[in-house]
């Protein structure tokens, strides 16, 4: 089965950091691009970043592009999000996401909370 555990939210304030962890196990993690998204209260789940299996590339939100960065490690069946210059509009659940498979079929963690204060 694909679990996805993330982990590392939290409350934090203005300008502060966070690094996120999202651990994957149940599939063979290297061979799926991951991507984070995150939902604010009220608001529609977007995509945040994402990044392809080999980690050769990422892509970002114009809203975080610049102070989010996203890595993998597939050694460790992880995908990071690390959150710098936070601010209150980053203020939302973050989720870790798995690529697609190829019946379609999308994995999700249950999300871990990220409050920045103001």
């Amino acid at each position: 089965q694909v679990q996805l555990m993330e982990s590392g939210g939290g409350l934090v304030q203005s300008g502060g950091s966070l690094r996120l962890s999202c651990a994957a196990s149940g599939f063979t993690f290297s061979s799926y691009a991951m991507s984070w998204y995150r939902q604010a209260p009220g608001k529609e789940r977007e995509l945040v970043a994402a990044i392809p299996s080999s980690g050769a590339w990422t892509s970002y939100a114009d809203s975080v592009k610049g102070r989010f960065t996203i890595s993998r490690d597939n050694a460790k069946n992880t995908v990071y999000l690390q959150m710098n210059s936070l601010n209150p509009e980053d203020t939302a659940v973050y989720y870790c996401k798995r690529g697609s498979s190829s019946a379609g079929v999308n994995f999700w963690g249950k999300g871990t909370l990220v409050t920045v204060s103001s």
